[in-house]
């Protein structure tokens, strides 16, 4: 089975996603980039550009999800279909179960698939992955009163950390802050709520999941982020990438080239303030 970088929330996150989307402006968020300005990517030949078949899934918000019309939407629903009008290629868009998306490029049946499918050594034997768009990253939260520009093992020795039990953040700390009392909780949410109720110093966990929880009803406006993100590809993945079939080096250019031609035109900013408008870096 293919490992997908998880989301914690599901439900709630699509109501805050479609209620937040108007109120973020490129000044007040932090908009990750992590494509290199000074390369130039060639065009393949126009007879390399043949009509894209996308496939997603329909339960990942917000990279993913169903909306309140019914339509799919999502981060990557619309940079899939940004990346066809970029190419000037037709593009469909369709839904499928996660783990069948691995056979269903190594079969034809799709071209691409953007789900986020974890970049790992197993998954590079069958299949072929764009440049990295977009990466996890965990995040620090303490009381709002208490937040800090600078956390480090030092400052956080001896404080409480509420963090999911058995994650790879619980791991990260572990090997990172050693001084700091873990307490384990049921759920990221859970280790946010330990934060609000008073039974935490801070909580520890995924910085997408955070930034939407902290502007949810449930979290009152208790908490913030505390210091900056962390991006460790050994704990937290190396972040989300278009999948495509390993035998198409062209449709690879030709995605690379959409995706550094989007970030040029401020088209991957737009994308990014309208589905991260609390940002997570």
């Amino acid at each position: 089975m293919r490992r997908r970088l998880a989301i914690p929330l599901r439900g709630p996150i699509v109501a805050i996603v479609m209620s937040l989307a108007t109120v973020a402006s490129a000044g007040e968020v932090v908009i990750p980039n992590f494509f290199d300005p000074g390369r130039r990517i060639d065009l393949p030949p126009p007879a390399a550009l043949t009509p894209l078949r996308f496939a997603t899934v329909a339960d990942f918000p917000p990279f993913s999800f169903t909306g309140p019309d019914g339509a799919l939407t999502g981060f990557n629903v619309e940079l899939a279909r940004a990346i066809c009008r970029e190419l000037a290629v037709a593009c469909t868009m369709q839904t499928r179960p996660f783990e069948s998306l691995g056979a269903s490029i190594a079969e034809d049946r799709i071209d691409a698939a953007i789900a986020g499918i974890a970049i790992t050594p197993a998954a590079r034997e069958t299949l072929g992955f764009s440049d990295i768009y977009l990466r996890p990253a965990a995040r620090f939260i303490a009381p709002s009163g208490a937040t800090t520009a600078e956390i480090d093992a030092d400052r956080l020795k001896g404080r409480t950390v509420a963090v999911a039990a058995g994650s790879a953040h619980e791991a990260y700390l572990a090997s990172f802050f050693p001084g700091v009392r873990r307490q384990a909780t049921t759920s990221p949410i859970a280790a946010a709520e330990a934060v609000r109720d008073g039974a935490a110093d801070f909580a520890f966990g995924d910085g997408i999941a955070l930034a939407f929880w902290l502007q949810s009803p449930a979290a009152r406006d208790c908490c913030a982020f505390a210091g900056g993100p962390y991006l460790e590809s050994r704990f937290f993945g190396e972040g989300y990438a278009i999948a495509l079939p390993k035998d198409r080096p062209e449709l690879r250019q030709a995605i690379n080239w959409a995706l550094d031609s989007l970030s040029d035109k401020g088209v991957f900013a737009e994308l990014y303030l309208r589905y991260f408008p609390v940002g997570y870096f």
